[in-house]
């Protein structure tokens, strides 16, 4: 089969590789479109490595036909067998940028009937990681307030509709007014645009009472100030490091006396088993939101993978709003 293999001068070429072979629970995917993720550029670049025995390729989402099951596979999320050429989408530890991969079928999800491959392809990373943030680490609770870092991002607005369907104050900071107004129109109660206004400040005056939870992909010296804004019993998820590995300076006074809850958690390393429990979970409590289209995947660009480049391009530049999506051809 073809994929993109990032040769020794870090460049995406199209090689040749073996088939995935597919453990008795695990489900063949011809891929007919992927999800492209910043966790795919720091692979790329040597920083973000696959688990050991996952595949090395590229990629962390697809979506696609069913073109084998192995003989243990069980009934999908619908009741029904899964069956040969029925469409799905899902999330992987590796092997996605590739016309074939295996995933375990506890970890499919049906496409919906109405979604094009390239939506399904925009679903799976940014609405688990979501969910699972703001669901099984930090207990969301109706009418609590939100703060989501990155907000026009594709976890950012997948974080956004999750949090105004469970009816919570939402806040989103992003880095343009192209990006506060995408914010607004997902459906954030406020965007602050950080390049003009400075979020601690502007939550003091407008938030005095703090934010239940906070989203946070910056990390760095934005721990200092997400506990300065945080509530009293707060949580704050770190689930990425772009402003920097370090916070220089942390009150601890503070998170003692705000009873503040840190955690830090990714995704991609999880057992089998977590996944599976979570894609459940998520199937269970907002799948036919998917379906009514109460929540669905933000799509900033559309590019046939033989532009990953130019893809990978957008991202590092932080111009997407939304998913990024290759089409398989």
């Amino acid at each position: 089969m073809k994929y993109i293999h990032v040769d020794a001068k870090k460049s995406l070429i199209f090689d040749q590789t073996a088939i995935p072979e597919i453990a008795a629970d695990e489900c063949l995917i011809k891929v007919k479109a992927i999800g492209v993720n910043r966790a795919d550029l720091l692979q790329r670049e040597g920083k973000y490595p696959a688990p050991a025995g996952e595949s090395t390729v590229l990629g962390l989402e697809v979506s696609g036909e069913i073109s084998k099951c192995g003989e243990a596979v069980d009934k999908n999320h619908l009741g029904k067998q899964w069956q040969l050429g029925d469409k799905a989408f899902a999330l992987v530890a590796g092997g996605g940028y590739a016309e074939y991969v295996k995933v375990k079928a506890a970890q499919l999800f049906c496409l919906p009937e109405p979604f094009t491959f390239e939506q399904g392809a925009a679903c799976a990373e940014v609405f688990l990681t979501a969910y699972q943030s703001l669901f099984t680490i930090a207990k969301l609770k109706e009418n609590n307030s939100v703060l989501i870092h990155a907000g026009a991002s594709g976890v950012g607005s997948a974080a956004i509709q999750l949090a105004k369907a469970h009816k919570c104050q939402v806040t989103a900071t992003v880095g343009s007014e192209l990006k506060e107004q995408a914010c607004l129109t997902i459906g954030a109660d406020s965007a602050i645009n950080y390049q003009e206004t400075d979020f601690v400040s502007w939550s003091k005056n407008n938030l005095p009472s703090g934010y239940d939870v906070i989203i946070d992909v910056v990390s760095g010296e934005y721990l200092t100030k997400n506990i300065n804004v945080a509530a009293l019993d707060g949580h704050i998820i770190t689930l990425s490091m772009l402003g920097g590995r370090y916070c220089a300076k942390i009150d601890v006074a503070k998170l003692l006396a705000k009873r503040l809850t840190l955690s830090a958690s990714t995704l991609r390393n999880r057992s089998d088993e977590y996944k599976a429990q979570l894609v459940a979970d998520f199937i269970r409590d907002f799948y036919t939101d998917l379906v009514n289209g109460r929540i669905k995947p933000i799509i900033d660009s559309i590019y046939p993978w033989e532009q990953a480049e130019q893809a990978h391009t957008k991202m590092t530049n932080n111009e997407n709003i939304g998913k990024l999506v290759l089409l398989v051809s």
